[in-house]
């Protein structure tokens, strides 16, 4: 990729990724439902647990969205690495709070059984994936932990990508339930491919999954 077309790229990700970090002000100074809130039922929405995950999710989901692109600053880390470590705790501990609560509220997410499905597959992979980042730094394997992190933000960044494909998808379906069933999906699986790419071509061994480079690494 050129270079300033990299840098454009790497710029408009981290502004859509501030951007959408405020999204949970939208509903948290909002004085009744709105957004997905609109389409859930009375009865979920008096629920003190089902409030307590929806509201921990995005708020948390925002924190991780606002934070987790500096991990990827090669001066913050080079420079003040225990600056980076200490966003690479607040990403990590932000994921955590933020993928449990995502997939208990995928069980009601609009559209049924293929909503739920693709966004409590998408808190799981975002889940292991951030694990597996803080696993291997905490080994001191920084190849590995750096492409499992990059993974890990790239599945972070549905929030954003879901933002952008919903109102297309709805104008092109024509109603929001086809849309939402299709987007729980297509909002993280291009940007795990995009990832995968990027691993690719910088750390062609460390692009596959980390059971079969350990296992390459070990004939």
């Amino acid at each position: 990729m050129p270079r300033n077309l990299k840098t454009t790229a790497w710029r408009l990700i981290c502004i859509s990724s501030l951007t959408v970090s405020l999204y949970p002000l939208y509903y948290l100074l909002a004085n009744q439902p709105v957004g997905l809130l609109m389409h859930k039922s009375g009865e979920l929405l008096v629920s003190t647990t089902w409030n307590i995950a929806f509201y921990s999710h995005i708020c948390l989901g925002g924190v991780a969205l606002a934070v987790g692109w500096m991990q990827f600053v090669k001066s913050l880390r080079q420079l003040h690495p225990s600056a980076h470590g200490t966003v690479g705790i607040v990403y990590a501990v932000a994921v955590l709070i933020s993928g449990l609560s995502g997939i208990y509220i995928a069980q009601s997410a609009n559209g049924g059984l293929i909503s739920g499905l693709g966004f409590a597959t998408l808190g799981i992979a975002w889940l292991a994936t951030t694990g597996a980042g803080c696993y291997y730094i905490i080994r001191g394997k920084v190849v590995q932990h750096r492409a499992m992190m990059t993974y890990s933000y790239a599945l972070c960044l549905a929030a954003v990508t879901l933002r952008i494909l919903l109102p297309l998808l709805i104008i092109l379906f024509g109603e929001f339930v086809t849309a939402y069933r299709v987007v729980a999906w297509l909002c993280w699986l291009p940007n795990l491919g995009i990832a995968y790419l990027i691993q690719d071509r910088s750390h062609p061994k460390e692009s596959y999954p980390i059971i079969i480079y350990q296992t390459k690494n070990s004939i």
